[in-house]
């Protein structure tokens, strides 16, 4: 018989302590802009997307999906399409269902399909209580910009001074952005206002 040095509270003892290393890439833009990051197994899809909006930097003001090989899930309404199931009701582990990708759709209007890869299972042995942003690549693009081609106007207008749009586009931004500044730092302390 082993002794029990400490006993863990029940509420604890009934999370996974398995934690999924992701890489989250938005898709279509250049220079790519991606987040490392680490989430418990079991999180659920709702509080992920909560998770992706601060890891990424987005704002929240629009409308989402997940979409897996077999499922699409989304956030529960009455304008809910068809096929679309509640986020709110599913665990990361089992959406994925041995599949190791999956996408993210922000903002139905400007599209932006991000790429959600599992690079690694780790078993930290004790549940993971936040999640943590481990490092990422530039900066997100602005919202409501017009999705990928737009961003790619909105960059060429600010490098320009001579450009017609280019004082119109830093007001926009509040009057700077660089598009290779990422601070993981400053993206874990949005990620730690969010209870898991």
């Amino acid at each position: 018989m082993t002794a029990q040095l400490f006993k863990l509270p029940a509420k604890t003892r009934s999370k996974s302590t398995k934690s999924y290393q992701l890489r989250v890439e938005l898709k279509g833009v250049k220079p790519a802009v991606w987040r490392r990051i680490g989430v418990p197994s079991t999180i659920k899809l709702s509080k992920l997307h909560h998770i992706l909006l601060a890891v990424m930097g987005w704002q929240g003001g629009h409308l989402h999906e997940f979409i897996f090989a077999d499922a699409m899930y989304g956030q529960a309404d009455e304008e809910m399409e068809p096929g679309v199931e509640d986020e709110s009701r599913v665990s990361l582990v089992k959406a994925l269902a041995g599949s190791t990708s999956f996408t993210w759709v922000y903002d139905y209007g400007d599209y932006w399909a991000h790429k959600v890869k599992l690079e690694r299972i780790v078993d930290l042995g004790v549940p993971l209580d936040t999640a943590m942003c481990m490092t990422g690549r530039n900066a997100c693009p602005p919202e409501d910009i017009g999705g990928a081609p737009g961003y790619e106007e909105f960059l060429e207008a600010i490098r320009d001074p001579q450009h017609p749009e280019h004082q119109a586009m830093l007001q926009r931004c509040g009057g700077a952005f660089d598009p290779s500044e990422f601070d993981p730092m400053e993206a874990q302390e949005r990620l730690d206002g969010i209870t898991i």
